[in-house]
């Protein structure tokens, strides 16, 4: 019975990302998106890091500007920038790194439009706090006959979070920890569950206080350690290049221990784990951001699309250039593995250690950032009264998702994580007008 319902489950999966729904939507919103701004997220990148650096102003909101994309880097810097990425490039070859960059270039402009939406139509809720995302701009900014649409979003969100920003990182932390220290899964349960409960017991101005300091420490460590790797292999990082380009048209020729992939797999696993590594267009960001303390909606909207940047661009890039440049891509390990035989290839000494305290570390905060997301949606359907008790059940979760068995898990995430897209999407498009407005306004008065 299990096995069937497992099957259906990876069918339903498998259409949502598929080639005739999630992925061409996506595709369509970003460049629908950056046409529309006229590649603004590409033009003004400079602008955008010098708010990021920018003195906070005491404005309106719970947390600062660079704190909110901090809390949204915190639950997209994860699993998918070590395990994701070698996963993308098992399955579709080098190639995939290519549509995982033009994704993300597209995706600036989704999570751009998120940003802005977000502080335009959040709203103060019963604790008095300023509170942002899809459910608050589909619900303030369409209006009542779309809120259903914006009830729909937070349950998918509600439900997803559990998988991709839960149990699925428990669980990755446990078997890496196991593997390499031999450290029962359990006690890494305990461990994390204790660890996440201080952290999100204090609400989200704890939380961004405690990613802004682990996030950008551990985001340099880790690209320190790939730019080691990458110095030492500099020769063949033209001939990386080349693969990644010609995998991305041609399709990747069995090798070594690859089986060969075809250029719609390059471009299926390639947009589907870019997308769950910087999460543009689920709309998960947006709640985060919603909370930063600005009155401007195009100054928070330029700060979060640095989360994609940063992200996909800078370190998932990092990490596939080395599964290529050490040959890990086709030694026939998949996933975490495939990271831990790159890194020990590439350092010689402790790449297992760096690939397994790294997932615990980028998992750790992935945990905290989306359980800020999971209770925001919890909040809008049932109130803010059942905040309490959904952290008490978030961190049961930690505990139990790093001992059970997880690949039902692991399909429901991805078929929640995209359905909680879909309502988002349609709003980045009907409310387009309004980003496109906010955007001519704010540079024809800063001109």
């Amino acid at each position: 019975m299990m096995e069937k319902i497992e099957k259906f489950a990876a069918d339903i999966s498998s259409f949502v990302w598929g080639e005739y729904l999630l992925i061409p939507l996506l595709s369509i919103v970003g460049v629908y998106l950056t046409i529309r701004l006229h590649a603004l997220p590409w033009l003004k990148l400079s602008s955008a890091f010098r708010l990021l650096v920018r003195k906070p102003r005491d404005d309106e909101g719970e947390i600062s500007p660079r704190h909110a994309l901090m809390t949204a880097m915190s639950a997209t810097i994860g699993t998918g920038n070590i395990a994701g990425v070698a996963t993308a490039i098992y399955f579709g070859g080098p190639g995939a790194v290519f549509w995982m960059w033009l994704i993300a270039l597209f995706g600036m402009a989704t999570k751009y439009g998120e940003a802005v939406l977000a502080i335009k139509f959040r709203q103060i809720d019963n604790l008095g706090q300023y509170v942002g995302g899809p459910m608050y701009y589909i619900k303030n900014g369409l209006g009542a006959r779309w809120r259903w649409m914006a009830t729909a979003f937070a349950l998918f969100g509600m439900i997803a979070a559990f998988g991709i920003g839960n149990m699925v990182q428990s669980n990755s932390v446990a078997d890496a920890l196991n593997s390499t220290y031999s450290i029962d899964k359990s006690y890494t349960g305990i461990a994390m569950a204790v660890l996440v409960g201080i952290v999100i017991l204090g609400g989200i101005r704890r939380i961004a206080e405690v990613v802004s300091k682990i996030v950008p420490t551990m985001a340099f460590a880790y690209i320190t350690c790939t730019l080691m790797i990458l110095f030492v292999y500099r020769t063949e990082i033209p001939a990386a290049f080349f693969l990644i380009l010609k995998g991305a048209f041609s399709g990747t020729a069995a090798g070594g221990g690859f089986l060969g992939a075809s250029i719609w797999m390059a471009i299926r696993f390639g947009v589907a784990r870019g997308i769950f590594s910087n999460e543009s267009g689920l709309g998960s960001a947006a709640i985060a951001h919603g909370a930063a303390k600005t009155k401007e909606p195009v100054e928070q909207g330029l700060v979060a699309m640095l989360g994609t940047f940063i992200d996909t661009i800078i370190i998932c890039s990092l990490t596939a250039l080395v599964l290529i440049v050490t040959g890990a891509w086709s030694s026939g390990e998949n996933g975490a593995a495939m990271s831990t035989f790159a890194f020990a290839s590439g350092l010689r000494w402790g790449g297992d250690h760096i690939v397994s305290l790294g997932l615990a570390v980028f998992a750790f905060t992935t945990i905290i950032g989306w359980s800020y997301y999971g209770e925001r949606c919890a909040a809008f359907l049932f109130g803010v009264k059942v905040i309490q008790l959904y952290r008490i059940i978030w961190v049961a979760a930690v505990c139990s998702g790093a001992v059970i068995k997880l690949d039902l898990v692991w399909t429901l995430a991805d078929i929640f994580n995209g359905l909680m897209a879909l309502p988002n999407l349609i709003a980045l498009m009907l409310l387009s007008p309004v980003i496109v407005h906010e955007t001519r306004r704010y540079f024809s008065s800063n001109s």
